[in-house]
């Protein structure tokens, strides 16, 4: 017996387009930077962002990584932007991220009530949703890809309205390294009638290793991980130990976490450990923090 679907356009959903972040320049960030104290966070701050531009000028591997909640706050565009700049040239996220980074490409709009849905046994039951994902695992298993670079691949085939929003589509479209880290059994994508184990497990598994290749480079560079509070903080670890295993020198770079409070993994995988003790974090909502760094980078 085969699932129920529906149609992703029909299904309620508390995220659009019209609600998103919006790309702009503001001449003022510069001196709030230099107004802030030189004092514990503030210092960090200051810190922080310098060390950022110095690798953007330099062309130092800028890796940046994320859960999904940055994408369902809207901040895709400011995201795109500084793909677009530059600013990044590695990029990882989980199963999650990429679902909402197609949903919206799709149809402009994420993030169902769970609730609801959960009481009908409709959850995470988006027809589209769930064929597209598959899809491009598949069509990574076939070509010996990535699923993030198989996802880029799709998008832009498909000419989905709204790949604009889309990191995974801009990412594809500056040639530049996409990671998918899934856990199977948590993604909604793995409900569906075309979920296949293997093509999803070669495709993530072969993301693994390009994010090695990026992590190889790291030396002199950053990474920026924003909300992903097991999977990639875990991923990382290992990446950077592969690294230094076969023989790459990566000692010397920059780390920082974004999140909402002082999360474990975060903390000892991405700040601590790797870096020392020299690493930065920051509290705050992502929908204030993303932007302000935004705005903090692109202002000189």
């Amino acid at each position: 017996m085969k699932p129920k679907l529906y149609p992703l356009r029909k299904r309620k959903s508390k995220v659009n387009i019209e609600q998103f972040a919006k790309p702009t320049k503001s001449k003022d960030f510069s001196s709030f930077l230099r107004s802030l104290p030189d004092i514990l966070v503030g210092r960090d701050l200051k810190s922080f962002v310098s060390k950022v531009k110095k690798a953007h000028r330099e062309r130092r591997q800028i890796i940046f990584t994320y859960g999904a909640h940055l994408i369902k706050c809207g901040l895709s565009p400011l995201l795109v932007d500084l793909i677009k700049k530059g600013f990044i040239s590695c990029l990882a996220t989980n199963g999650a991220g990429v679902i909402h980074d197609f949903e919206i490409a799709f149809c402009g709009k994420t993030s169902e009530d769970v609730a609801e849905n959960l009481r009908k046994g409709m959850f995470g039951m988006a027809e589209e949703t769930g064929f597209f994902i598959n899809e491009a695992a598949r069509r990574a298993y076939k070509n010996d890809l990535g699923l993030g670079e198989s996802l880029g691949k799709l998008i832009t085939e498909k000419n989905l309205r709204y790949k604009n929003y889309s990191p995974l589509y801009w990412a594809y479209k500056k040639r530049i390294p996409f990671c998918v880290f899934v856990g199977i059994g948590t993604d909604i994508v793995h409900q569906h009638p075309w979920a296949d184990g293997a093509s999803i497990g070669f495709a993530s598994f072969k993301d693994f290793h390009r994010f090695k290749d990026a992590v190889s480079q790291l030396e002199g560079g950053v990474i920026i991980n924003f909300g992903s509070a097991v999977i990639i903080p875990e991923v990382f670890l290992k990446a950077l130990n592969l690294a230094r295993n076969l023989g790459f020198k990566v000692k010397n770079f920059t780390a920082a976490n974004f999140d909402t409070y002082t999360m474990y993994r975060a903390y000892q995988n991405i700040v601590n450990r790797p870096t020392e003790g020299r690493g930065y974090y920051f509290i705050g909502h992502h929908e204030i923090m993303f932007p302000l760094l935004y705005q903090l980078l692109l202002n000189p």
